[in-house]
C-alpha cells in the first residue's frame, strides 16, 4: 500500500507531489538580503531590540521582492549620538545591502528613547508613487 502513496510514476501522484514541493519551497525560501540586514545589525550593534521589516508588498513589485525595509534599531551604541550619525552608522554597515534595494527607512533609538516611546514606531505609510499607486 505505500509503495501506492509515494509511488512517483504515477502521474497523478507527481502532479500533487511537485505541487507540494513548489509550497514547501515558497514557505521555506530564504531573503537574503532581510537576513542579511538582521545579521550584520545584530553582530555590530548588539542591539537591546532589532526587528528588520519588508516592505514591498507595500509597493508595486513582484510577489517576493527584498526591494523596500524598515529597521528598527535599538542600540547603546547610540546613546550620545545625533540622529543623522546613527543613521550614517546603519548606512556605512549595509553598503552592499543598499546596492540591491531601492529605499531604506531607519528608525535608530537608544534603549531609553525606546522605553520612553512605549516600545513603538510610526508605521509606514502607502506607497505614493509608480505605476499609479
Amino acid at each position: 500500500m505505500s509503495t501506492k502513496i509515494f509511488n512517483l510514476t504515477n502521474s497523478r501522484n507527481s502532479i500533487f507531489a511537485n505541487i507540494l514541493l513548489q509550497k514547501m519551497n515558497n514557505m521555506t525560501q530564504t531573503k537574503p538580503i532581510e537576513s542579511s540586514i538582521r545579521k550584520k545589525l545584530k553582530e555590530s550593534l548588539d542591539p537591546y531590540f532589532i526587528d528588520v521589516i519588508n516592505e514591498s508588498y507595500m509597493h508595486n513589485v513582484p510577489k517576493g521582492s527584498e526591494t523596500h525595509f524598515k529597521v528598527v534599531v535599538v542600540s547603546e551604541q547610540f546613546d550620545d549620538k545625533p540622529l543623522i550619525t546613527r543613521h550614517r552608522m546603519v548606512h556605512d554597515l549595509l553598503k552592499v545591502e543598499l546596492h540591491d534595494i531601492h529605499a531604506l527607512s531607519i528608525v535608530a533609538k537608544t534603549p531609553e528613547q525606546w522605553e520612553k516611546s512605549s516600545k513603538t514606531f510610526t508605521p509606514s505609510p502607502a506607497c505614493r508613487g509608480g505605476f499609479g499607486k
